[in-house]
């Protein structure tokens, strides 16, 4: 039999709503890894709050890779090295920053240690209760992010219907360049279209040689939705939203906080 490889989503889904792994799920996770299985964390966080995580939680799996900022970026922990990188063209940077603005609605990005943002504000120290990632603010993003940024992200914590009409029009400027969807009711994440975590299920699998059939991925959010129709078998957590138990394979029996992954993390092995 060949290798395999299971993708988490980390909030909602890995994580318990404190933040942990449960120890149900760790030895699980243990066992599937030491089977000579590949663990691989699967988030829209930017990498370095991916890494974070896993150095947080003292993991320390053979055969981990972290897909960050929703897989536009994908880091082998054992080799200590990018296998895939892209990111937003720099010179829409400043001009979606620009139409968050004339929205009302916060926007910010990041370059390969920094949050990069031009306000400081209730939104940002929303976003950075959970994002320990340090924050430069500047009124010159540019000076700042000289590289294509793997993501960036647009916060509105009271109005949706105000996201949704800066979402619209900003659809209608980039096309399909980048791919606009939501992480939570709050965050709207903003990516190059060839990234997505589902792209980063076919790329890794690919990368590694392991046949799509044995790819396993677990998510409770809109940006999993991907994920989850790219692996062999897409896995929605019961604490999911409706829209991602619509998409899956099968829904877990309890939630994150309970050990909801256990039994399909073993079933793979």
């Amino acid at each position: 039999m060949g290798k395999k490889i299971f993708f988490f989503d980390l909030d909602g889904t890995l994580l318990t709503s404190d933040k942990k792994i449960t120890p149900g799920t760790l030895r699980a996770l243990r066992k599937f890894t030491d089977a000579g299985n590949y663990f691989c964390i699967n988030t829209g966080r930017a990498l370095d709050s991916a890494r974070a995580v896993y150095d947080g939680l003292e993991l320390d799996f053979k055969g981990s890779f972290l897909c960050g900022s929703n897989g536009t970026e994908i880091y082998s922990i054992d080799e200590d090295r990018y296998v895939y990188k892209t990111g937003v063209d720099l010179e829409l940077v400043p001009r979606i920053l620009d139409l968050a603005e004339k929205f009302d609605v916060h926007c910010h990005t990041y370059n390969r240690d920094h949050i990069v943002s031009r306000h400081d504000n209730e939104c940002m120290d929303y976003y950075r209760r959970v994002i320990k990632t340090p924050l430069i603010v500047t009124g010159d993003v540019l000076k700042y992010v000289t590289e294509p940024p793997p993501k960036m992200i647009a916060i509105e914590l009271h109005n949706h219907d105000k996201q949704e009409r800066f979402k619209d029009a900003l659809q209608e400027m980039v096309g399909d360049k980048l791919t606009l969807l939501y992480s939570n009711p709050y965050y709207l994440e903003i990516f190059p279209s060839q990234g997505g975590k589902g792209s980063a299920v076919t790329r890794l699998a690919g990368i590694l040689g392991v046949d799509p059939a044995d790819t396993y991925a677990a998510g409770d959010e809109q940006n999993d939705i991907s994920m989850i129709e790219a692996a062999g078998c897409g896995i929605a957590m019961v604490n999911g939203t409706d829209l991602v138990k619509s998409r899956a394979d099968v829904i877990t029996r309890f939630d994150n906080d309970h050990d909801g992954l256990e039994e399909f993390i073993l079933g793979a092995i």
